[in-house]
């Protein structure tokens, strides 16, 4: 790339001779590495979702297969057929497809995770597993790692929570065109039926220090070190995920496709490449820089209603136990019973800003997969309450769990506003229906 001042000029490096390694984003790879220091797989999901949802296989023991992308319309509120790229999973055949959001992982915790991924459509893409830790090969960050082609990533979770994988190619296209879905790490043996639990129903665990909150039942505090599996954790008898998202369709109208905005290299890549064949020829440089939401949705529904309304989803609302990692009764608008433990899972998939408020004080136990006051970080954080009507400010790519629990019946809502990322002006209020009975 060049940039010229009056004064002074700074010459494009050609890369030739080099374009396996600098130019993967101007055409899609036709293979990829091997998997360094590739171990046996230990994760018992995959072989539990091919034991109890119809029809899944699993054809790779204890691994997953997404596959990017499908290309697709899928309608809105208003009858509006929009595009969108989707993850789809080759073993669960309503994940085929490609689903908005994609398929939500369940992984235990501290088991080998594999997930064999092919990549299609026109363009490069990566799975990033946002706030793993893996090794850089298998961190699925576009050009420190690879695109694929076809790859198996390889990773051990080491902290229970609440994270999401998504596409790191190109990534402010293919994130916001529908290339992301749900990650959860749970305790270690939330798949092991051993005790007699119903590994694919409620009751479950996760991570917290509710050390200071009685009110939350069957708390276990204790040692991590001590291998008990539900050291710091609190069971929970209904889950509730919400991704929280936008969608601008002139940037669907402008990107079609997810090749739209790469290069085409010439003769000397990195000195002569072509930025206008993928842009009608219209010499305007599609680069995503003027963002303005006209739909906005959460874990996939649409909040029906247009810019600087308020509108509500509908009550009832559950996620299939085939695009939950086999586990059934996950919940969009939240429907419990009085004296259960209530877990809400927040995602903002939103460019915009996100302000979600409760009808209720909740806590809030994890930001961003991490459990507050859980060590080795229990020095230096902590849960805490949220009171009724007090906004819980969001951004891209942030996750929130929160906790509930009511001796009384609730018929209201939360309140999810949208506002613009620069003018700050109202957008759209989404409710989100909330009955305790």
């Amino acid at each position: 790339m060049s940039f010229t001042k009056p004064v002074n000029q700074i010459p494009r490096r050609s890369v030739e001779g080099n374009e396996g390694t600098w130019v993967k984003s101007f055409n899609p790879p036709k293979e990829s590495p091997p998997t360094p220091e590739l171990l046996e797989p230990t994760n018992p999901v995959p072989a539990f979702i091919a034991s109890t949802v119809a029809g899944a296989t699993n054809l790779l023991p204890n691994t997953i297969r997404p596959h990017l992308m499908h290309g697709t319309e899928l309608k809105m509120w208003d009858g509006r057929e929009l595009n969108f790229f989707l993850i789809g999973d080759n073993d669960i055949p309503d994940a085929f497809d490609g689903t908005f959001p994609g398929p939500t992982i369940r992984v235990p915790r501290g088991v080998v995770f594999h997930a064999t991924v092919e990549g299609h459509g026109q363009a490069p893409h990566t799975i990033h597993w946002h706030g793993i830790e893996p090794t850089a090969m298998n961190d699925g960050v576009g050009h420190t790692s690879m695109e694929i082609g076809d790859y198996t990533y390889q990773w051990q979770p080491n902290h229970i929570g609440s994270y999401f994988y998504h596409c790191h190619r190109n990534t402010i296209q293919h994130f916001d065109f529908g290339l992301y879905g749900f990650l959860i790490v749970e305790p270690p043996d939330a798949y092991d039926p051993s005790d007699g639990k119903n590994v694919g129903g409620y009751p479950r665990r996760t991570a917290a220090n509710l050390s200071n909150f009685p009110k939350f039942p069957g708390f276990i505090g204790g040692n991590l070190e001590s291998g008990d599996p539900h050291a710091m954790t609190v069971p929970y008898d209904v889950e509730a995920l919400w991704v929280i998202d936008d969608i601008d369709s002139v940037w669907r109208d402008q990107a079609e496709h997810a090749h739209q905005t790469f290069p085409e290299h010439g003769d000397r890549p990195g000195v002569n490449d072509e930025f206008h064949t993928n842009d009608r020829g219209n010499e305007e440089f599609f680069s995503f820089h003027d963002y303005n939401p006209d739909y906005f949705v959460v874990t996939g529904v649409n909040f029906p209603g247009r810019v600087g309304s308020t509108v509500s989803i509908r009550p009832g609302l559950t996620i299939p136990a085939s695009l939950n990692s086999g586990v059934a009764g996950m919940q969009i608008s939240v429907n419990a019973r009085r004296n259960q433990n209530i877990l809400i899972r927040l995602l903002c998939g939103a460019y915009t800003k996100i302000k979600v408020t409760f009808p209720v004080d909740v806590v809030v136990i994890a930001v961003d997969g991490r459990s507050l006051g859980v060590p080795p970080f229990g020095r230096y954080n902590h849960p805490y309450t949220v009171p009724a009507g007090t906004p819980i400010e969001m951004s891209t790519a942030q996750r929130c769990d929160v906790l509930m629990r009511f001796d009384r019946p609730i018929s209201s809502y939360a309140q999810v506003e949208y506002r613009h990322h620069l003018s700050d002006a109202f957008l759209l209020n989404g409710r989100i229906p909330i009955v305790i009975k």
